[in-house]
C-alpha cells in the first residue's frame, strides 16, 4: 500500500512539474512562432529535457532521489540534450532544404507559369503541397492555352462577321440609293433584294446573340421528354425543299425510338443546323443519311453526307465559332456565317451531351450525343 502511494506522488509530481514547464515552453514558442522551424524543434527539445530535469529536481527536493542520484540524473540530461539537439539541427536542414528548393520552383512558375518539381521535397507535407502546386500549374497552363485558342478564334470570329456586315450593307447601301435616285428600273426586284440582305443580317445578328448566350453560360433550357424520331421527322420535313431544290436525298439509316429529355426547341434547332450543312455540301445526286440508336446510355444522332470530306487538320476547328473551312466567303455560294456549328456544340454540351465529327467514304459524318431520358 505504501509503494502504491509513492508510485502515485511520483505520478502527481511529475504531471505538475510537466505542466509547468510545458506551459513556460507554449508561451516561448508563441513569442517565437514567426521564428525558423529549426530554432522551434530545438527550444522544444529543450523544453523537454527540462521537463525531465525540473521533475527530478523536485522529487529530490521531495526526499524522494538522494543527492547523488540527483546529480546523476542531470549529468545524463546534458548529453540528451546535444544530442536531441544535434538531431534537431539534421532534420531542420533536410525541411529547409525541401522548403528552399519549393520556394525556387515556386519562383519559376512566377515567371514562365510552369512549376518544375524539386527532386527532394524534404518531407511529406511538403510532398503533398508540391503535387498540389504541380497540380496546379497544369490547370493554369491548360487555362492559359484555352484563353489563347479562344482569343485567337474571337479575333478570327470578329474579322470574319465584320467581313460578312460589310458585304450586305453595302449592296443595301447601293440599292437604297439606287431606288432613291430613280435609277432602280425594277423596283420589286430590287425591293427583293433588300428584303433577302435583311433576313441574312438578322439571321446573322440572331445567331451572334445566341452564341454570346452560350458562351456566358446563361442559356436557359426548358426539358421535356420526347421522343427522337419525331424531332428527326419534323426536322427531316422542314428541310426537304431545301433538298428538293439542290437534287440532294433524305436517307434514313435506322432510326430507333428512343426517348430523350431535352429542350425540343434548341435541339430541334440542332438538327436544322446539321442538316442544313449536309445538305448545303452535298453534291446534287448525293444522299443525306440520318440515323438514331442508344449506346452506352446516350442517345446518339448521326448526320452523314457526301460533300467529299473535311481536311484532317480542319476535323478539329470545325465547332470553332467562324469556321467556315475557307478563309474568305467563296462568291455566289451561301456558307453562312460560321457560328451554326458553334452553336450546336454549345446547344448539346448545355444538355451535358458531345458533338463529334469523322471523315467517312464520300463525305463526313456528324455525332451529336445526348443523355437518355
Amino acid at each position: 500500500m505504501k509503494a502504491m502511494q509513492d508510485l502515485l506522488f511520483v505520478a502527481l509530481v511529475s504531471l505538475w512539474c510537466s505542466v509547468a514547464v510545458g506551459v513556460l515552453g507554449a508561451v516561448v514558442l508563441w513569442m517565437m512562432r514567426r521564428s525558423s522551424l529549426v530554432v522551434m524543434m530545438m527550444v522544444l527539445s529543450v523544453v523537454t529535457v527540462i521537463e525531465i530535469a525540473f521533475t527530478f529536481v523536485a522529487l529530490g527536493f521531495l526526499g524522494v532521489f538522494t543527492e547523488q542520484a540527483l546529480v546523476a540524473v542531470l549529468l545524463v540530461c546534458i548529453p540528451t540534450t546535444a544530442v536531441s539537439l544535434a538531431l534537431c539541427l539534421l532534420l531542420g536542414a533536410r525541411i529547409l532544404n525541401g522548403s528552399r528548393s519549393l520556394a525556387r520552383a515556386t519562383r519559376t512558375m512566377g515567371e514562365d507559369g510552369r512549376f518544375a518539381a524539386p527532386a527532394q521535397s524534404g518531407s511529406a507535407e511538403l510532398a503533398v503541397l508540391t503535387q498540389e502546386l504541380a497540380a496546379t500549374s497544369a490547370a493554369l497552363t491548360a487555362s492559359r492555352e484555352q484563353e489563347r485558342v479562344l482569343e485567337a478564334s474571337r479575333r478570327q470570329l470578329i474579322a470574319w462577321v465584320s467581313h460578312d456586315l460589310r458585304t450586305p450593307l453595302a449592296g443595301l447601301r447601293a440599292m437604297t440609293e439606287a431606288l432613291q435616285d430613280g435609277m432602280a428600273r425594277d423596283q420589286d426586284r430590287y425591293l427583293g433584294l433588300i428584303l433577302q440582305e435583311t433576313q441574312r443580317l438578322d439571321q446573322l445578328v440572331g445567331d451572334l446573340f445566341d452564341l454570346s448566350r452560350i458562351q456566358s453560360n446563361s442559356l436557359t433550357l426548358s426539358l421535356t421528354p420526347v421522343t427522337l424520331p419525331d424531332l428527326i421527322n419534323d426536322a427531316v420535313t422542314a428541310i426537304e425543299p431545301q433538298a428538293r431544290n439542290r437534287g440532294v436525298r433524305l436517307v434514313p439509316g435506322g432510326i430507333e425510338s428512343i426517348e430523350v429529355r431535352v429542350d425540343v426547341r434548341q435541339i430541334s434547332r440542332v438538327l436544322g443546323n446539321l442538316l442544313g450543312n449536309a445538305v448545303r455540301h452535298t453534291h446534287p445526286g448525293g444522299a443525306v443519311t440520318v440515323s438514331a440508336h442508344s449506346a452506352g446510355g446516350t442517345a446518339v444522332l448521326s448526320i452523314s453526307d457526301a460533300c467529299g470530306g473535311i481536311p484532317v487538320a480542319d476535323l478539329g476547328k470545325v465547332f470553332e465559332p467562324g469556321w467556315r473551312g475557307t478563309p474568305a466567303r467563296p462568291a455566289g455560294k451561301d456558307v453562312g456565317g460560321g457560328l451554326g456549328l458553334a452553336i450546336v456544340r454549345g446547344i448539346v454540351e448545355a444538355h451535358h451531351g458531345a458533338v463529334a465529327v469523322d471523315n467517312i467514304e464520300g463525305g463526313c459524318r456528324f455525332t451529336a450525343s445526348l443523355p437518355l431520358a
